[in-house]
Protein backbone atom coordinates (compact mmCIF):
# COMPACT_ATOMS: atom_id res chain seq x y z
CA UNK A 1 0.00 0.00 0.00
CA UNK A 2 2.74 2.56 0.89
CA UNK A 3 4.80 1.53 -2.18
CA UNK A 4 1.90 2.50 -4.62
CA UNK A 5 1.66 5.54 -2.66
CA UNK A 6 5.02 6.79 -2.98
CA UNK A 7 4.70 5.99 -6.62
CA UNK A 8 1.81 8.13 -6.53
CA UNK A 9 3.42 10.84 -4.50
CA UNK A 10 6.37 10.59 -6.94
CA UNK A 11 4.13 11.36 -10.13
CA UNK A 12 3.24 14.31 -8.53
CA UNK A 13 6.30 15.64 -7.23
CA UNK A 14 7.53 15.19 -10.97
CA UNK A 15 4.87 16.81 -12.63
CA UNK A 16 4.82 19.79 -10.21
CA UNK A 17 8.65 20.37 -10.95
CA UNK A 18 7.46 20.20 -14.81
CA UNK A 19 5.18 23.19 -13.93
CA UNK A 20 8.00 24.94 -13.01
CA UNK A 21 10.40 24.59 -15.68
CA UNK A 22 8.08 25.14 -17.85
CA UNK A 23 7.32 28.66 -15.87
CA UNK A 24 10.93 29.01 -15.77
CA UNK A 25 11.37 28.40 -19.67
CA UNK A 26 8.65 31.70 -20.81
CA UNK A 27 10.73 34.09 -17.65
CA UNK A 28 13.53 33.43 -19.49
CA UNK A 29 11.89 33.93 -23.14
CA UNK A 30 10.24 37.03 -22.01
CA UNK A 31 13.19 38.53 -21.32
CA UNK A 32 15.12 37.35 -23.84
CA UNK A 33 12.31 38.88 -26.23
CA UNK A 34 12.23 41.91 -24.45
CA UNK A 35 15.91 42.29 -24.93
CA UNK A 36 15.93 41.10 -28.60
CA UNK A 37 12.66 42.95 -29.30
CA UNK A 38 11.55 39.42 -30.54
CA UNK A 39 8.03 39.37 -31.61
CA UNK A 40 7.73 35.58 -32.43
CA UNK A 41 9.57 34.47 -29.30
CA UNK A 42 6.74 37.17 -27.31
CA UNK A 43 4.51 34.92 -29.20
CA UNK A 44 5.53 31.49 -27.97
CA UNK A 45 5.69 33.01 -24.34
CA UNK A 46 1.83 33.53 -24.75
CA UNK A 47 0.91 30.29 -26.86
CA UNK A 48 2.85 28.09 -24.14
CA UNK A 49 1.13 29.59 -21.63
CA UNK A 50 -2.13 28.64 -22.92
CA UNK A 51 -1.64 25.43 -24.24
CA UNK A 52 0.62 24.16 -21.61
CA UNK A 53 0.88 25.91 -18.33
CA UNK A 54 -3.13 26.31 -18.13
CA UNK A 55 -4.04 22.46 -18.85
CA UNK A 56 -1.27 20.98 -16.64
CA UNK A 57 -2.41 22.70 -13.87
CA UNK A 58 -5.68 21.02 -14.18
CA UNK A 59 -3.92 17.82 -14.66
CA UNK A 60 -2.20 18.03 -11.82
CA UNK A 61 -4.75 19.11 -9.39
CA UNK A 62 -6.97 16.59 -10.69
CA UNK A 63 -4.25 13.70 -9.95
CA UNK A 64 -3.74 15.83 -6.51
CA UNK A 65 -7.87 15.60 -5.32
CA UNK A 66 -8.38 12.19 -6.80
CA UNK A 67 -4.46 11.22 -4.63
CA UNK A 68 -6.81 12.90 -1.68
CA UNK A 69 -10.14 10.71 -2.52
CA UNK A 70 -8.34 7.74 -2.63
CA UNK A 71 -5.39 7.29 0.24
CA UNK A 72 -5.54 7.71 3.62
CA UNK A 73 -2.72 10.12 4.11
CA UNK A 74 -0.90 11.14 6.93
CA UNK A 75 -0.49 14.08 7.84
CA UNK A 76 2.89 15.21 6.23
CA UNK A 77 1.91 13.61 2.88
CA UNK A 78 -2.24 15.48 3.63
CA UNK A 79 -0.09 19.12 4.14
CA UNK A 80 2.17 17.94 0.35
CA UNK A 81 -1.18 17.27 -1.34
CA UNK A 82 -2.62 20.52 -0.43
CA UNK A 83 1.15 22.17 -0.66
CA UNK A 84 0.70 21.21 -4.33
CA UNK A 85 -3.10 22.00 -5.32
CA UNK A 86 -2.56 25.53 -3.18
CA UNK A 87 0.47 26.43 -5.04
CA UNK A 88 -0.69 25.46 -8.42
CA UNK A 89 -2.79 28.84 -8.65
CA UNK A 90 0.02 31.01 -7.71
CA UNK A 91 2.31 28.75 -10.16
CA UNK A 92 -0.62 29.27 -13.00
CA UNK A 93 -0.30 33.04 -12.13
CA UNK A 94 3.50 33.53 -12.45
CA UNK A 95 2.72 31.77 -16.04
CA UNK A 96 0.14 34.56 -16.96
CA UNK A 97 2.41 37.26 -15.54
CA UNK A 98 5.08 35.93 -17.86
CA UNK A 99 2.61 36.10 -20.47
CA UNK A 100 1.66 39.34 -19.49
CA UNK A 101 5.46 40.64 -20.37
CA UNK A 102 5.49 39.22 -23.75
CA UNK A 103 2.53 40.93 -24.79
CA UNK A 104 3.54 44.38 -23.50
CA UNK A 105 7.12 43.20 -25.57
CA UNK A 106 5.37 43.02 -28.60
CA UNK A 107 3.80 46.56 -28.20
CA UNK A 108 7.68 48.09 -27.70
CA UNK A 109 8.85 46.01 -30.32
CA UNK A 110 6.73 48.40 -32.84
CA UNK A 111 8.38 50.95 -32.13
CA UNK A 112 12.55 51.81 -31.41
CA UNK A 113 13.41 50.72 -27.60
CA UNK A 114 13.45 53.62 -25.42
CA UNK A 115 17.09 52.25 -23.77
CA UNK A 116 18.45 49.66 -23.51
CA UNK A 117 17.22 46.94 -21.41
CA UNK A 118 19.10 45.65 -18.73
CA UNK A 119 18.03 45.80 -15.33
CA UNK A 120 14.41 44.01 -16.65
CA UNK A 121 16.23 41.04 -18.21
CA UNK A 122 17.95 40.91 -14.51
CA UNK A 123 15.03 40.37 -12.98
CA UNK A 124 13.65 37.60 -15.17
CA UNK A 125 16.96 36.10 -14.64
CA UNK A 126 16.91 36.20 -10.86
CA UNK A 127 13.34 35.07 -11.00
CA UNK A 128 14.47 31.56 -13.29
CA UNK A 129 16.90 31.18 -10.14
CA UNK A 130 14.22 31.67 -7.88
CA UNK A 131 12.29 28.89 -9.68
CA UNK A 132 15.40 26.75 -9.74
CA UNK A 133 15.45 26.92 -6.00
CA UNK A 134 11.43 26.05 -6.04
CA UNK A 135 12.06 22.95 -8.26
CA UNK A 136 14.97 21.85 -5.57
CA UNK A 137 12.58 22.68 -2.42
CA UNK A 138 9.88 20.26 -3.49
CA UNK A 139 12.66 17.63 -5.02
CA UNK A 140 15.02 17.00 -1.99
CA UNK A 141 12.51 18.38 0.69
CA UNK A 142 14.96 21.56 1.06
CA UNK A 143 13.72 24.04 3.42
CA UNK A 144 17.18 25.78 3.22
CA UNK A 145 16.12 26.08 -0.42
CA UNK A 146 12.67 27.65 -0.12
CA UNK A 147 13.90 30.20 2.35
CA UNK A 148 16.20 31.42 0.08
CA UNK A 149 13.18 31.61 -2.37
CA UNK A 150 12.12 34.44 0.56
CA UNK A 151 15.55 36.52 0.70
CA UNK A 152 15.91 36.65 -3.26
CA UNK A 153 11.81 38.23 -3.54
CA UNK A 154 13.62 41.06 -1.67
CA UNK A 155 16.14 41.72 -4.04
CA UNK A 156 13.38 41.53 -6.69
CA UNK A 157 11.40 44.20 -5.09
CA UNK A 158 14.85 46.17 -4.83
CA UNK A 159 14.96 46.16 -8.45
CA UNK A 160 11.32 46.63 -9.12
CA UNK A 161 11.81 50.12 -7.27
CA UNK A 162 15.19 50.83 -9.10
CA UNK A 163 13.81 50.60 -12.06
CA UNK A 164 10.20 52.60 -11.36
CA UNK A 165 12.40 55.02 -10.02
CA UNK A 166 14.38 55.38 -13.56
CA UNK A 167 11.35 55.63 -15.44
CA UNK A 168 9.75 57.97 -13.75
CA UNK A 169 12.69 60.82 -14.70
CA UNK A 170 12.60 59.53 -18.21
CA UNK A 171 8.91 60.45 -18.54
CA UNK A 172 9.29 63.89 -16.26
CA UNK A 173 12.56 64.42 -18.26
CA UNK A 174 10.81 63.92 -21.53
CA UNK A 175 7.24 63.63 -22.04
CA UNK A 176 7.20 61.83 -25.45
CA UNK A 177 8.82 58.56 -23.32
CA UNK A 178 5.52 58.37 -21.03
CA UNK A 179 3.81 55.52 -23.24
CA UNK A 180 7.23 53.27 -23.89
CA UNK A 181 8.30 54.40 -19.96
CA UNK A 182 4.55 53.24 -18.61
CA UNK A 183 5.02 49.61 -20.99
CA UNK A 184 8.12 49.34 -19.34
CA UNK A 185 7.05 50.25 -15.38
CA UNK A 186 3.93 47.11 -16.65
CA UNK A 187 6.32 45.03 -17.50
CA UNK A 188 8.25 45.56 -14.35
CA UNK A 189 5.15 45.12 -12.37
CA UNK A 190 4.29 41.89 -13.65
CA UNK A 191 7.97 40.92 -12.77
CA UNK A 192 7.60 41.67 -9.38
CA UNK A 193 4.20 40.31 -9.04
CA UNK A 194 5.16 37.10 -10.42
CA UNK A 195 8.01 36.99 -7.59
CA UNK A 196 5.34 37.66 -4.56
CA UNK A 197 3.52 34.54 -5.91
CA UNK A 198 6.97 32.42 -5.89
CA UNK A 199 7.16 33.55 -2.34
CA UNK A 200 3.47 32.36 -1.73
CA UNK A 201 4.94 28.71 -3.42
CA UNK A 202 8.18 28.83 -0.87
CA UNK A 203 5.78 29.62 1.99
CA UNK A 204 3.65 26.98 1.91
CA UNK A 205 6.90 24.39 0.77
CA UNK A 206 7.48 25.44 4.20
CA UNK A 207 4.38 24.37 5.85
CA UNK A 208 4.79 21.21 4.04
CA UNK A 209 8.35 20.66 5.48
CA UNK A 210 7.35 22.03 9.02
CA UNK A 211 3.73 21.82 9.80
CA UNK A 212 4.27 25.58 10.54
CA UNK A 213 3.13 28.50 8.25
CA UNK A 214 6.67 30.95 7.85
CA UNK A 215 5.94 34.23 7.13
CA UNK A 216 8.88 37.23 6.52
CA UNK A 217 8.50 39.95 9.20
CA UNK A 218 6.85 42.57 7.12
CA UNK A 219 4.04 39.87 6.07
CA UNK A 220 3.19 39.92 9.58
CA UNK A 221 3.20 43.22 11.14
CA UNK A 222 2.26 45.40 7.76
Amino acid sequence: MREALDRELGKLTQESIRMVSLVREMVEKSAKALAEQDIRLANEVIAQDKNEVDPLELEIENAAVVLMARQSLVASDLRFALTIIKSLTDLERAGDYAAHVAEDVIVLAKEPPLKSYVVLPEMAHRLAGMLDLVAKAVAERDQEAAREVLRRDDEVDGMYESVTRELLTYMLEDPRTISKALTLMRIARSYERLGDHLENIAERILYWLTGRMEKKPEDVHG
